[in-house]
């Protein structure tokens, strides 16, 4: 049986939770399917104010998955705001930004990981060996 290049399984991460911050439905809709393949549960918002609602709300998250440009409120706010609340989830910014002027102001807003899109399952993983890492 060939084995799978894959650190991360569904076996060694059943208690880890994310939430998906995209305004695109596709993009939601790949990174909700990436995550239930390695059995990580889930849920999505469509902005940054929704990210900081759900949280405010009194729910966590292990991993939040941030997407830059969203209309209401963006990545690089939503981060900002949220590390400003505490909330010491591990963010991963997700965007298909390639200038380097914007994604150092994402990362300077408390982003853990960045990520071009499209995500893969191997950029995932990356994300995921981080996060266990900073355990």
């Amino acid at each position: 049986m060939a084995q799978s290049r894959h650190a991360v399984t569904k076996e060694q991460s059943p208690k880890i939770t994310a939430l998906v911050v995209d305004d695109n439905m596709v993009n939601r809709t790949i990174h909700q399917r990436l995550l239930d393949n390695l059995g990580i549960e889930n849920e999505v918002v469509c902005n940054g104010k929704e990210a900081v609602d759900v949280h405010c709300s009194g729910k966590n998250f292990d991993l939040i998955l941030m997407d830059m440009d969203m209309p209401i409120m963006n990545g690089i706010e939503a981060t900002r705001r949220l590390r400003e609340m505490g909330i010491r989830s591990m963010i991963a910014g997700v965007s298909t930004r390639a200038m380097e002027q914007e994604i150092q102001a994402f990362k300077e807003a408390g982003l853990d990981d960045y990520q071009e899109k499209p995500l893969t399952m191997s950029k995932l993983t990356s994300i995921i060996r981080k996060m266990n890492h900073n355990d």
